[in-house]
């Protein structure tokens, strides 16, 4: 079986999952893994597909003919990560510009690999002032404390909380 990691964008519109399932189910595909979003008018997401080899070419000449998505696809590879040294924390702070280079400079510092990270602005109860939110999974090297990475985390300012999730 042959792993295809697809991503897709367009003018966000009703049905435009059920096209793209379609199409993957037409060519023998198994839908593994997706994260689809609105964002700022767009239908955006990354889609894992398992197919058959002998069947690979006919499903991207397929996925190809969905003309209110532009769909870019990469052949994927086989890797595994180790649940036991991964790190799920939600992150809240005051926002501001930079607030996710900074995140991502610390993780990066800490030697620590980003697995899956989502964002977004809310406003605050009572405040009014926006409040920048993310979750993430962070794949922790050997011989890592997570409590090193969470304190480097909650160093960026002293408005950032951390909460680590188990």
């Amino acid at each position: 079986m042959k792993q295809l990691v697809l991503t897709v964008i367009g003018k966000d519109k009703a049905g435009l999952v059920e096209q793209l399932a379609k199409v993957v189910n037409e060519q023998n595909g198994n839908w593994m893994a997706s994260n689809l979003s609105h964002l700022a008018g767009y239908f955006a997401g990354i889609v894992q597909i398992e197919v058959a080899e002998p069947e690979l070419g006919a499903l991207v000449t397929a996925l190809s003919t969905i003309s209110d998505l532009d769909i870019k696809v990469q052949q994927g590879e086989h890797s595994e990560l180790n649940k036991q040294q991964q790190l799920r924390f939600v992150i809240t702070g005051n926002d501001r510009p930079g607030i996710v280079r900074e995140l991502s400079s610390v993780i990066k510092h800490k030697g620590t690999n980003i697995v899956h990270f989502s964002s977004n602005k809310q406003s605050a109860p009572n405040w009014g002032v926006p409040l920048f939110h993310a979750e993430a999974i962070v794949q922790l090297p050997a011989g890592l404390s997570r409590d090193e990475v969470v304190k480097a985390l909650e160093s960026i300012a002293t408005d950032i909380v951390v909460d680590v999730e188990t």
